[in-house]
């Protein structure tokens, strides 16, 4: 399992346990407040000072960080799309940061990425 995958099976367990927060004003709260376990960028923001921001607080509260390249990729991740008769995303918006607040269980998947913010 790499960490992609690893990290889309965090999200969703997260997500079905309401520990994700999402969109860079509930980010912004949560890495503030330190309840941030690690936060997930999207590489194509559409504005380069929310990235700056997120990125500022991650480095001050000592927060780990992990970019993702599509912003599009990262909304269907975290469940903000419409699911067809077939299974197929449909309507997905885009997501430009998530913080993880909540992991819900643990998983292999959990342990895997726990591995890699130790190898950073």
């Amino acid at each position: 399992m790499d960490v992609n995958t690893a990290l889309q099976e965090v999200l969703k367990t997260a997500m079905i346990h309401d520990g994700l927060a999402k969109g860079v004003r509930e980010c912004v709260k949560a890495l503030d407040k330190r309840q941030a376990h690690f936060c997930v960028l999207a590489e194509n923001c559409d504005e380069a000072q929310y990235s700056k921001l997120v990125e500022a607080l991650c480095a001050e509260h000592s927060i780990n960080l992990i970019k993702v390249a599509d912003k599009k990729k990262l909304g269907e991740w975290v469940g903000l799309c419409k699911i067809d008769k077939e299974g197929n995303p449909r309507k997905i918006v885009g997501c430009s940061c998530v913080v993880v607040k909540d992991y819900g269980k643990e998983s292999q998947a959990m342990d895997i990425l726990t591995e890699h913010f130790k190898n950073q």
